[in-house]
């Protein structure tokens, strides 16, 4: 279903004056191109000025049968015929035969002319190009972004690369060079489109989209291609179906006894190679840098029956105005010839009499709109905002969704809470159905449509008979008619569109007649979300325009989106979420919002659940500005009738702080004398008399529930206790109390929320530092913070969590221990509450008690957390070694650390070395601990020769050296055979010392 309006897009129309019968017409660059005198006389009139005055004639070698123009280059091409044979022509520099008898060269592709008169006259001299081709042309298009030129015949398809040859300093002319032979087998197209690589194919009743894509040349392919004679491809076609003929598989237009109706057939991207038509690329090019192999993607494959139904005869169900449109989606470079850049969406136009069809092509490939014409249509035209399309007597304009599908590949955000577009399958519109008499041509140009009218006396079966049309966005071609001696007259006329913002204000108009009526009109949804995609497309348009109007853009764009959120949020069901994205993209506050939505109630009485979407998701979300007292205490009313569920919620909510806390209170109090769920219940109404400054009403609500049930209502509504995000981020009144009064509850609360993917631990820092910054303790690192990091590291299982965790305490403790950042509060959990309810903080291990000092009290319990989590099996040493600088082993905290850790990493000798020099009362314990398995033999080959050692230097009154040296001894007499152990006795020892373990050894 198409909706029809009344809308008026078109802004003024004027007459042309061509002297005689245009039979072709085409526009480009701000002109038109006219075809009369039989054909062989082309006529340029200029758009841009009133009256559009004749820029220049020309004579052309031939009867035109076809024409197009190229903005890239500003040149002509045509198709003409002289003496039963067709040629191609290209005319370039045509502006300068604004004076008839301007001279004109003629020059073959590549042939350069470089005689003295053209160099004479650079710049005021007109070139006819002739491009030869081994077959007749049927049609032709030229690439709207590179100027190159595509060629279609009976057998191939040719492309052509345009290109501009510098000939001196002062002169360059414009030239082709033919680049690619595409072979067709078994099919021959009628009508051809060309654009960005996508080449579109067009019979009948068929039309087949490929993409050429260029490869580097592989040396197995130019070996291939280098045995094959230019061309052969031609005869090796006409070979296959005379193979085809012989085994009685002959094509179907040679079929003289019965015909057959293909079935309807649509292929999508890669099945569409599956469609039986075959196409061979051979590279022609002579440039080194161009030549490559060439391979062929296919990407849609259409085909259609006849339909008996739809009006139309089987003679007249055929295609027409094939076309490639495509849309960027950001700022352009302008080469010397061409735009530079890849287009971001690029689609395919096509109809049959009674409907058109238009695919998106990059990305995925799929049916973006269906277009259902009232009546049977001639001839049709894509542009960036409209289709345009002709009708025997009407010219009928219809929406396109190019900018909805384009806003999709520039933004990630849309179809999010964030942004929104209407969507590409919104069903299309006719915005306005112009009448006129005998519409026979339709082209385009920018604001400009021209149209050429033609009445006659004819039959109608006659006057209704399809003339076959190759048109594309900037060009229009039909067979050159003359005028018969029935015609009682024709006209040329050049309409003029209306600005985008004059449109778009008649539509949002037109749409308030729907709104009056029914505020949920989808009609009224229907007109504004068709203005907003015009605005999105002329923003499209305009990356590179003009500041100003593209500002005027901006804001009508603003107001579009706020148009349709007022018509959204006024939804209870279907699409009712998304005021929110309209609203945010419109430049709204939510005060402003509201204050729109309050008016509109007053109509209806009630709110709209759109409305109550957007206003509870900004308000939670918590990027909306504070909210004065009169707006909050509106929207606590508002809530208190639609969702009094909600209230704890928008209570807790930082934009609401100025509402009254006395009202809110008693809304509350109803709320939970209505049987709601009453621990964030009573967790809002303790935060509400805190502001009010009654702490009895706080106490007794605070008693009412277990701190472990008061857990699960921060985890419910964390607003309770933080406000923001990120550097914003503040706690509550109710955490400040919390702080003073239960930091456990509040320790416990944000481990919660961190567990609960509530809050992330840099908002946990962030927290901590802000709550505690005025209290005695260094802003970086209050106890609590490091309570909640001790805390956490008991209840979370995610392994980088943990690390970081322990990474963070450690250099805490290390921190503290030194003095270089001591704590003047009493932690929640001493050293011995962490090791039997965590696994990360292991038991110390025994020879570490005498390496521990007697320190301050605060400062023990820090190196004893330390100790545990070096003797624990989580912490990994060697990530922590640079945070060991400070702390020096000179002194005896710093010498457990170190050894502890020296042991963890393996490093025993160092450990062994340390304890010897420090505290060798230690190395016993150490070494019946630690030594054991792979490092048992430290005892004999390193423990015992440094304790001689040290005996020797020190004497034999050292007890503690002579009990290690003992020890030492009975483990290597338990474990050595005799000759081993004799072998490790000294030379100067004492026997009588020795051999008493000598003997224990042997038996």
């Amino acid at each position: 279903m198409v909706h029809v309006y009344n809308c008026h897009p078109f802004e003024a129309q004027r007459i042309v004056s061509a002297e005689q019968e245009p039979g072709l017409v085409c526009c480009g660059g701000g002109a038109l191109f006219v075809v009369s005198a039989g054909g062989c006389k082309i006529e340029a009139f200029d758009l841009r000025r009133e009256e559009s005055p004749v820029i220049c004639r020309f004579s052309c070698a031939g009867t035109v049968l076809s024409l197009q123009h190229s903005a890239v280059g500003d040149y002509l091409v045509t198709i003409e015929e002289k003496n039963n044979a067709t040629y191609l022509r290209a005319y370039t520099n045509w502006r300068y035969q604004a004076v008839e008898k301007t001279r004109v060269g003629v020059r073959l592709l590549g042939h350069l002319l470089r005689g003295s008169s053209f160099r004479g006259a650079p710049k005021e001299q007109m070139e006819i190009i002739e491009i030869p081709l081994f077959e007749p042309p049927l049609c032709v298009a030229c690439c709207s972004l590179t100027g190159d030129l595509l060629v279609g015949s009976a057998k191939s398809l040719v492309v052509f690369s345009l290109k501009r040859q510098t000939l001196s300093e002062q002169l360059s002319v414009l030239d082709f060079e033919r680049v690619l032979i595409l072979h067709i087998q078994g099919w021959s197209p009628s009508q051809v489109a060309f654009c960005a690589g996508y080449v579109a194919l067009q019979t009948e009743l068929e039309v087949l989209v490929i993409k050429l894509v260029q490869r580097q040349k592989s040396a197995q392919t130019a070996e291939e291609n280098a045995l094959l004679p230019e061309d052969i491809m031609v005869e090796t076609s006409l070979e296959d179906d005379a193979e085809m003929k012989k085994d009685g598989f002959s094509p179907l237009h040679e079929q003289e006894d019965f015909f057959v109706f293909p079935k309807h057939q649509e292929m999508l991207g890669s099945e569409a190679q599956d469609c039986g038509i075959t196409l061979v690329p051979e590279c022609t090019a002579m440039d080194a840098e161009i030549r490559g192999e060439t391979s062929v993607v296919y990407v849609l494959f259409r085909r259609f029956a006849p339909d008996f139904f739809q009006g139309c005869s089987i003679e007249e169900t055929r295609l027409h105005s094939l076309q490639l449109h495509p849309i960027f989606t950001g700022k352009q470079e302008e080469s010397s010839i061409s735009r530079c850049g890849d287009p971001a969406c690029m689609f395919v136009f096509f109809s049959l009499p009674n409907t058109g069809y238009m695919y998106s092509l990059k990305s995925s490939v799929e049916l973006v709109s269906t277009y259902q014409y009232p009546e049977k249509a001639h001839q049709a035209v894509l542009s960036d905002q409209f289709l345009y399309v002709i009708t025997r007597n009407a010219l009928q304009c219809f929406t396109v969704r190019c900018s909805a599908v384009a806003a999709r590949v520039q933004d990630p955000y849309i179809d999010t809470t964030m942004k929104a577009c209407p969507p590409f399958s919104m069903e299309v519109c006719a915005l306005r159905i112009q009448l006129f008499i005998g519409l026979k041509v339709l082209c385009q140009d920018g604001n400009h449509i021209v149209l050429l009218t033609a009445a006659d006396v004819d039959s109608k079966e006659d006057t209704e008979r399809p003339v076959r049309k190759n048109t594309s966005r900037k060009s229009s071609v039909c067979k050159s008619t003359e005028a018969s001696d029935s015609a009682h007259g024709w006209n040329l006329y050049v309409i003029s569109s209306v600005s985008t913002l004059q449109l778009y204000r008649e539509i949002v108009e037109y749409s308030k007649r729907y709104e009056q009526s029914n505020p949920c009109s989808q009609s009224c949804v229907h007109l504004l979300s068709e203005a907003h995609l015009l605005l999105r497309s002329a923003l499209l348009k305009l990356q590179d325009g003009p500041s100003e109007e593209k500002q005027e853009l901006l804001e009508a764009f603003q107001e579009s989106c706020a148009h349709l959120g007022d018509c959204f949020s006024r939804f209870d069901k279907k699409d009712c979420h998304l005021a929110l994205p309209y609203y945010k993209m419109s430049g709204l506050t939510v005060t402003d919002v509201i204050q729109r939505n309050v008016s509109m109630s007053a109509l209806s009485s009630s709110y709209g659940r759109g409305f109550i979407f957007f206003l509870k998701h900004s308000l939670y979300e918590e990027t909306v500005e504070e909210l004065s007292k009169d707006v909050a205490d509106k929207v606590l009313e508002i809530f208190s009738g639609a969702e009094p569920a909600q209230l704890p919620h928008v209570v807790c909510c930082s934009s609401m702080l100025n509402a009254d806390p006395d009202g809110a209170g008693v809304l509350l109090e109803q709320l939970e004398a209505s049987g709601a769920p009453s621990i964030t219940l009573a967790l809002c109404r303790a935060s509400l008399a805190l502001r009010t400054g009654d702490h009895h009403t706080y106490s007794q609500q605070m008693e009412r529930h277990a701190e472990m049930l008061q857990v699960y209502g921060f985890i419910e509504e964390p607003r309770l206790l933080l406000h923001g995000r990120g550097v914003g981020l503040m706690p509550t009144l109710l955490a400040q109390q919390l702080r003073d009064t239960q930091e456990g509850l509040l320790v416990a609360a944000l481990v919660a929320l961190h567990e609960n993917s509530r809050i992330s631990l840099e908002d946990a820092l962030i927290f901590f530092q802000e709550l505690c910054k005025d209290g005695v303790e260094p802003d970086s690192s209050p106890q609590l913070l490091v309570d909640f990091w001790e805390s956490l590291l008991v209840a979370s299982s995610r392994e980088s969590t943990i690390q970081e965790l322990l990474f963070r305490l450690v250099s805490i403790y290390i921190s503290r221990i030194t003095g270089r950042d001591p704590s003047g509060c009493k932690a929640l959990k001493t050293a011995d509450d962490l090791i039997n309810s965590c696994s990360h903080y292991g038991m110390l291990y025994p020879w570490v008690s005498t390496l521990t000092p007697d320190l301050h009290h605060d400062q023990q319990e820090d190196l004893l957390k330390l100790q545990s989590l070096l003797c624990g099996p989580t912490l990994q040493v060697s990530s922590i070694l640079p945070l060991l600088e400070p702390l020096s082993d000179s002194d005896d905290p710093g010498l457990s650390v170190h050894v502890l850790c020296s042991t963890k990493l393996g490093q025993h000798e160092d450990s062994i070395h340390r304890l010897l020099d420090r505290c060798p009362q230690a190395i016993i314990p150490y070494a019946q601990h630690q030594l054991h398995h792979h490092t048992l033999c430290l005892w004999w080959q390193k423990l015992f020769p440094e304790v001689c050692d040290r005996i020797r230097k020190m004497g034999n009154d050292n007890t503690i050296l002579l009990s290690a040296l003992k020890e030492t001894l009975i483990v290597a007499a338990r474990e050595l055979t005799p000759l081993e152990f004799l072998d490790l006795l000294p030379d100067d020892g004492t026997a009588h010392f020795f051999l008493p373990h000598l003997l224990e050894c042997c038996q």
